[in-house]
């Protein structure tokens, strides 16, 4: 404990001490009345507007692992593994503008909480349901792990790690307590009203590390050629060179593949659904999907930030000993800042963190009561025991990934995650593909998704770290037929589309039956307050809904 930075600590104990208090004062923030239903505890009353809705999914989809990870990539191996992420999140909102207020309406109309929700009213089968189900609670749970690693790095950097538990450990717990608890308390809009602190002081940290670091690393030509030098080095592994500082023709199809792959992949996460089913109307879901790729304005300059560690020449070696990318922009902020603003820094990862963690643990917990505990284990739950059940299973959500982060290592988690985007891509055919047409065969949507899990997760399984020799060690495959190398997750997509054409045309001629689809084409189109909407479920002060005439 002799080599804590307590300035640093102070400021972001104090910082976190703001918005834990706020996570308990959300409960009664924009509250119609007890939190006890799924619409009310899980998806915020239904209610946000525009503006609530914006920081929220920003909180929710710019999370503290983005700010570790994508500059990580940028100083580790260059643009095609880390810039590859601006071109995707600007792709993505074109594309949920199209769909997203589809779901929106249909959900609306049905009282739909989760995407698998909407897969059994529109195919009328369980069974893929509860696939679409499983997935993404699956795939949630590394993401989840993964914003507790940005947090390690920061407490790391801080002085707080090494061999020591509990130097190392003991921070991370009482963090993870806290978010346990103002997320059982008040729910979803925990995270939304934190979401405004926490991408206030991001915006405030980028715009000072771009106008501020490039005068002190020796300008822009400085930071850029020091980046293309170390790209250029032979990594001794491989005997390749270290990375690419722009990629040359033989990476194309690995970058816009990743692009494609991840900007379809990003909102059939559970948690990103979930902030959209939180919205008031269809018009805030698109005016949302236009005024989103502002933050991919900020993505863009914090990837430049890899470069700045690049030039700065940041100790990257964790207090174990052991060289780690992850520490390189919290060792960039503590080598360049004061200790003061080094302490603003690291306590805006650390509430980039919280956000992110507790919508996702909110989605995977309504995921499992809705879809596996209402569905499989108690049919007539009330309201008041879907709230309870979801509320204790964002606890184990939670504790699942804590055990992640404490019991396995590092680079696990990473590479966890990196499954879990090929996993979630999976599900966009049964649901996006239900929100246009109702011509897939369930059958045949099972299968595909069936088909493109086990190669994902096979093709990833033998792609083996050439540095730490293991397994699931990226997320890149040669494409069949060719020497070109693809992101698995896209492929593993193709695979999943070819299989469920194949099929639903094969069962369709063997005239084998097809689910009931309970939706109706008008649902698909509705809006808050169109004739013939009907309301979501009146709550009763005991969390009951009230007994039908």
């Amino acid at each position: 404990m002799s080599n804590v930075n307590y300035v640093q600590l102070s400021i972001v104990i104090v910082i976190f001490l703001g918005v834990t208090a706020m996570g308990f004062m959300a409960a009664r923030w924009r509250s119609v009345g007890h939190l006890d239903s799924l619409d009310e505890w899980g998806l915020g009353g239904r209610g946000f507007g525009v503006f609530i809705t914006w920081f929220l999914l920003g909180g929710d989809l710019y999370t503290a692992y983005t700010f570790i990870a994508v500059p990580a990539a940028m100083y580790a191996t260059g643009a095609v593994s880390g810039f590859f992420a601006v071109p995707y999140t600007i792709v993505v909102y074109p594309i949920i503008f199209v769909f997203m207020a589809r779901l929106w309406s249909v959900s609306h109309r049905n009282g739909y909480v989760t995407p698998a929700d909407f897969v059994a009213g529109r195919y009328g089968s369980k069974p893929l349901s509860l696939a679409v189900a499983l997935t993404g609670i699956l795939a949630t749970m590394p993401y989840i792990a993964l914003q507790l690693v940005g947090m390690q790095a920061v407490f790391e950097t801080m002085g707080l790690g090494g061999n020591n538990i509990w130097a190392k450990d003991i921070p991370l717990l009482v963090a993870f307590a806290v978010l346990a608890a103002y997320t059982y308390s008040s729910g979803l809009r925990a995270p939304a009203m934190i979401a405004f602190v926490k991408d206030g002081l991001i915006y405030l940290v980028i715009a000072v590390a771009i106008l501020y670091l490039p005068h002190l690393l020796g300008g822009w030509d400085s930071i850029f050629g020091a980046a293309k030098e170390k790209m250029s080095q032979t990594n001794p592994n491989t005997g390749k060179p270290v990375g690419a500082f722009i990629p040359g023709e033989a990476g194309y199809s690995v970058y816009w593949t990743l692009a494609l792959g991840s900007a379809l992949a990003l909102f059939m996460y559970p948690h990103s659904i979930t902030a959209v089913l939180s919205t008031k109307n269809r018009s805030v879901v698109r005016r949302n999907a236009a005024i989103l790729p502002a933050y991919s304005l900020l993505l863009g300059l914090l990837a430049l930030l890899g470069y700045m560690a690049i030039a700065a020449n940041v100790n990257i070696t964790g207090l174990d000993g052991v060289a780690n990318p992850q520490l390189a922009i919290p060792r960039l902020f503590d080598q360049m800042f004061p200790s003061w603003f080094a302490g603003i820094a690291f306590a805006a990862i650390a509430v980039g963190a919280l956000v992110p963690a507790a919508i996702m643990s909110i989605a995977a917990a309504n995921l499992f009561t809705r879809n596996i505990y209402r569905e499989y284990f108690k049919k007539d739950a009330t309201p008041k025991q879907e709230a309870k059940v979801s509320k204790l299973a964002s606890l184990l959500v939670k504790f699942g990934a804590l055990v992640f982060v404490l019991g396995m290592d590092k680079t696990i988690s990473l590479n966890l995650q990196l499954l879990g985007g090929i996993w979630i891509l999976q599900t966009f055919p049964a649901i996006v593909g239900g929100l246009y047409s109702r011509w897939f065969h369930k059958w045949a949507l099972l299968t595909g998704w069936a088909v493109a899990m086990l190669y994902g997760t096979i093709t990833a399984y033998n792609v083996v770290n050439p540095t730490t020799g293991k397994h699931f060690g990226g997320s890149l495959t040669t494409i069949p037929f060719t020497d070109r190398q693809a992101y698995i997750g896209l492929v593993a997509f193709g695979i999943n589309l070819l299989v469920a054409v194949v099929l639903t045309f094969a069962l369709r001629a063997l005239g084998v039956a097809d689910g009931h689809d309970s939706t109706h084409p008008s649902d698909y189109r509705a809006d808050a307050g169109d004739p013939g909407v009907k309301d979501l479920p009146e709550i009763l002060g005991d969390g009951t809904a009230p007994a039908k005439p």
